[in-house]
């Protein structure tokens, strides 16, 4: 029976509730193997010749495709197995954490903390979280339904282990370090080859994770900078409360806070590393501008910023570009595919970066089935990859 790495914040499945959640990895994984790659037949002998019968070309791009998939029968089946899967998850997890929510709410007060939490009871979420449920977490990341509630943190912790079984453990995205799975840092770890291969004289005093969650892509870099003063910053209050509790129990010591990652309290050029994983396609374009020109603001000179999230789908053919942007039109993720058109060197060079300082890589798995940091290559892209990317204020 798969089950997620058992920690003391981790809510605990009975038997049949953990059924329940493998037989939603299971489904999820069978779509994965047998049913999505059908659909670039589909689309290859039956719907890409009756849009050439229509429009005298083919598809464009990943939009013109997507209109064009949606008339078919199979990608309207298999659309919507996937999503009542997405919804499945989290009200299977749900119901495990709903169970043990007094429990773990006492568990997370912390009586003697290495690390510290500091929230604001005035903070409301910004509306483009609020104003759905992201990826179709019930309340997304910051809903609340008790008192110092922790329900959504651990909905994030239980059920991302759900979510990227999959994918055979982190392995989409280029993760494959096993030992250090049970942690879910794997982003972190990916960020840290790159800034070992990059910046390998780089010894930041304090690092900053902005949209850190439950704090799982902040470990790595207790580990790798044990002398260094980490902070983690998000505006849900339930994330940063299940996030200290975890980090507690683990022993990693994190100073955790809930903050706005547009705007923060620390003074300007405070830190010399800022990361995030997987925050920038959770805001929108307005906000990603904001949060990068705060960045540059919190960056001391030559301090350096640094990104996971999934693949910038440029270079993709476009068939291949629809389906890694499914989760912006299906999946309640819709900034998801917004992000893959701002290319990263305009990004950073209008918050005041360098050109010549932008960093883009991906995140993949080598011939030999380890991780590996490669160049970004947008006229070769394939899917399964993740996107680093980031720059270094000017000294």
């Amino acid at each position: 029976m798969k089950q997620p790495f058992a920690h003391p914040m981790m809510p605990l499945a009975t038997h049949d509730e953990a059924a329940r959640q493998n037989f939603v990895a299971d489904l999820k994984i069978h779509m994965e193997e047998e049913v999505y790659p059908a659909n670039k037949l589909v689309y290859e002998h039956r719907v890409r010749p009756a849009f050439y019968r229509r429009h005298q070309r083919p598809p464009r791009d990943r939009h013109e495709v997507r209109h064009a998939m949606e008339r078919d029968p199979f990608c309207q089946a298999w659309s919507s197995i996937a999503r009542t899967l997405q919804e499945m998850l989290w009200y299977n997890v749900g119901e495990t954490i709903e169970r043990q929510l007094p429990d773990l709410i006492s568990r997370a007060k912390v009586a003697d903390p290495i690390g510290s939490l500091a929230l604001d009871g005035t903070m409301s979420i910004p509306r483009y979280n609020a104003a759905i449920d992201i990826h179709c977490m019930p309340g997304g990341y910051g809903g609340q339904v008790a008192k110092d509630d922790v329900f959504a943190g651990a909905l994030v912790d239980r059920g991302g282990y759900y979510y990227v079984l999959p994918f055979m453990g982190y392995r989409a995205h280029g993760y494959t370090d096993t030992a250090r799975a049970p942690y879910g840092g794997a982003a972190g770890y990916n960020i840290l080859r790159l800034l070992r291969e990059k910046f390998p004289g780089l010894k930041p005093r304090r690092i900053l994770d902005m949209g850190c969650g439950i704090g799982r892509g902040t470990f790595p870099y207790v580990d790798a900078f044990p002398e260094a003063e980490i902070h983690a910053v998000d505006v849900a209050a339930p994330q940063v409360r299940y996030g200290h509790a975890r980090a507690e129990a683990f022993g990693k010591r994190i100073h955790f806070s809930q903050q706005n990652a547009e705007r923060t309290s620390f003074p300007n050029g405070h830190f010399d590393l800022v990361v995030s994983h997987g925050l920038f396609h959770e805001t929108s374009g307005k906000a990603v501008r904001a949060i990068v020109r705060e960045i540059h603001r919190l960056l001391a000179p030559g301090g350096v910023t640094l990104h996971s999230d999934p693949q910038l789908g440029r270079g993709l053919d476009p068939h291949d570009a629809y389906m890694h942007d499914w989760d912006t039109y299906y999946n309640n993720e819709p900034f998801w595919g917004p992000l893959h058109d701002i290319p990263p060197k305009q990004l950073f060079g209008e918050a005041g970066f360098p050109a010549d300082s932008v960093i883009e890589a991906w995140a993949m798995i080598d011939a030999n089935g380890s991780p590996a940091i490669v160049p970004a290559n947008d006229h070769d892209s394939r899917l399964n990859r993740s996107s680093l990317f980031g720059a270094r204020k000017a000294l």
